[in-house]
């Protein structure tokens, strides 16, 4: 029988057979990537640390006590999450020991980009702030293993790896007079949706990655392996960490500019009075354009709002080359106006309505369906648009509890809401919301006017509604 080992962190007793696995950064990434490395093998010890501030703090508290800080409609995140409280193999910190003893370090830590905008909030221009990011490398180098497998999963400028992290690490270690032949250090972004495939986008789903030499990509291949289905879902393997970093920018900036394509035609149909979800059904017939997308209230997140501006950035600031990725920037900007069209669609529908004082409830305020995520959330930039003193705001959504952004208490739907209401904001495409014929009996009953901006009830709910003349929808050419 193997002995087991044992360690200390914040003065328990930790005892494993197998790896050591640390995560750097418990936000909507790392916390759920934690849980999947310690349900992979009940011998694996993983932490997850944090930066030791109060946001943190409340975060690790909640996570060490089998409370998952986010609000998600996938159910095995529950099951994942007892599971790894039951083995003891899971604890989160802000203490920095867990990176002397780790084999594999996994860093899920925010890079934000700076944007400059003009009051309409039309993209002027951008920087990108390493400072902190650099930071948190400079801890891990100063603390790790001179043989552990470093793994960059967060979405980054490319190049970013194999200029900045690499020479960080290999500066740390040779101050601390270790050898530098031995550290790997790869690239393998994640492609988390934190809605009802939170655990699934991880652990069954298909991964890129790549290492700065043989021997870390090799190192990083055989770990992947033993936490991601890669029988069904196998690996792709890049020929180097910038080719990986260009491919998670890639894929964000299609999706950024597939949306932003769509938000000129949307506006065009709305002035011609053309009905666009029919169009769009329409074209989804030919195999070629299934991916055309619909209209909606705008882009929010932390990837997509954000992350076709890392490769000019890095172009410009990395690799010193003088050019413009105008079609992506363009995209952007595009997107970050989306809001500003969906308030002006709003402000059209009630100014018909003569009384001034009107109950307005917002039906979701995480940017997207099926999580409590809302950073960067579209609702926010929508909500400051249309506030004023004639608007009572009420807020419902089922992930969220409290709105940070807006300092807003959200309330449960229900009919004393319903009944108090006079104009219903269709504004997060939640699941709860979906084929609700609840809900749509409650707006017949209560004589809710809705005004939908995501195009969330289906064709015969739409019609029904209709005939109450109780809903005006976003892309349907309603004005």
């Amino acid at each position: 029988m193997k002995l087991k080992k044992e360690i200390r962190v914040d003065g328990r007793k930790f005892n494993h057979n197998k790896k050591i696995i640390a995560i750097q950064g418990l936000g909507f990434v790392g916390s759920v990537m934690a849980l999947i490395c310690a349900n992979a093998d009940k011998d694996n010890l993983v932490f997850g640390i944090d930066l030791p501030i109060k946001q943190s703090k409340s975060k690790i508290n909640d996570l060490n006590n089998c409370k998952f800080p986010f609000k998600s409609e996938d159910k095995n995140i529950s099951i994942f999450h007892k599971k790894s409280i039951i083995q003891k193999n899971f604890y989160c910190t802000t203490s920095l020991e867990p990176y002397k003893y780790a084999d594999t370090i996994i860093i899920n830590i925010n890079l934000d980009v700076k944007k400059k905008s003009n009051k309409i909030n039309k993209l002027i221009s951008y920087d990108v702030d390493l400072k902190n990011f650099k930071k948190a490398i400079k801890t891990i180098g100063e603390n790790c293993k001179s043989n552990a497998l470093i793994i960059l999963e967060s979405t980054v400028p490319p190049g970013t790896t194999e200029k900045i992290v690499k020479p960080i690490i290999m500066e740390n270690l040779l101050k601390r007079n270790l050898t530098t032949n031995k550290i790997k250090i790869a690239h393998s972004y994640e492609r988390v949706m934190p809605g009802k495939d939170y655990i699934n986008s991880i652990k069954n789903f298909y991964r890129v990655f790549s290492g700065i030499d043989k021997k870390s990509a090799i190192a990083v291949k055989t770990f992947l392996e033993t936490i991601i289905n890669t029988k069904k879902y196998p690996l792709t393997e890049l020929n180097k960490t910038t080719e990986s970093e260009i491919a998670k920018v890639l894929e964000n900036s299609f999706r950024a500019t597939n949306i932003a394509f769509m938000v000129e035609w949307t506006r065009l149909a709305e002035k011609m009075g053309s009905n666009v979800y029919n169009i769009v059904n329409t074209i989804r017939k030919r195999p070629t354009h299934k991916n055309i997308m619909y209209p909606g209230i705008g882009v929010g997140g932390y990837c997509l709002t954000k992350d076709s501006l890392l490769a000019e950035w890095s172009l410009n600031n990395i690799f010193k080359i003088n050019q413009k990725l105008d079609f992506s920037f363009n995209a952007i900007k595009t997107n970050d106006l989306m809001p500003y069209f969906s308030s002006k669609f709003f402000k059209s529908v009630i100014k018909k309505f003569k009384n001034k004082k009107k109950n307005i409830l917002l039906l979701g305020c995480a940017y997207a369906p099926g999580i409590g995520d809302t950073r960067n959330s579209p609702v926010e930039i929508f909500y400051n648009q249309i506030k004023n003193k004639y608007f009572k705001i009420n807020v419902s959504d089922p992930y969220v509890d409290f709105w940070d952004e807006k300092k807003i208490k959200t309330k449960q739907l229900s009919n004393k809401l319903l009944k108090e209401t006079d104009f219903l904001v269709i504004s997060t495409g939640h699941n709860e919301y979906k084929n609700n014929n609840k809900l749509i009996k409650q707006i017949i009953k209560f004589k809710v006017k809705v005004i939908d901006l995501i195009g969330i009830f289906r064709e015969n709910q739409v019609n029904q509604l209709k005939k109450f003349n109780l809903i005006k929808v976003l892309g349907r050419g309603d004005l």
